[in-house]
């Protein structure tokens, strides 16, 4: 639910920010398209990969934050953690989705694995 008219320009923001073609996720893949979408690697980060951990409820938002569950980044530690911080960070502002009743049915809790990778593909 949402708590006013600054919490309606916020959800609105990230809707704009990182659409899922053709409305609500049908399906897991396009929800990772969706997040792909809101990924802007480091400009920096070489070639780099870093792959998240999460769950989704069923309204979309996220069920606890991010965690990176390997990451093989290229530089030094703090480019390691501005990385892996970028990574999260889209994942977090592409939240809450949109899912088709269907999707969002089942897809409370589900533990979904993302890859996100630089330069972006």
């Amino acid at each position: 639910m949402h708590g006013g008219k600054a919490d309606d320009r916020r959800w609105n923001a990230r809707r704009d920010a990182c659409p899922v073609t053709g409305g609500s996720a049908q399906d897991n893949d396009e929800v990772g398209d969706a997040i792909q979408v809101c990924w802007t690697p480091p400009t920096d980060a070489g070639n780099s990969t870093v792959t998240l951990s999460f769950s989704l409820k069923r309204d979309g938002s996220l069920i606890g934050p991010p965690r990176p569950t390997a990451a093989n980044v290229a530089g030094d530690d703090n480019a390691r953690k501005a990385f892996i911080a970028a990574a999260i960070a889209a994942v977090q502002n592409c939240t809450p989705l949109s899912f088709s009743p269907a999707l969002a049915q089942g897809i409370g809790g589900n533990v979904f694995t993302l890859q996100l990778a630089s330069p972006k593909q």
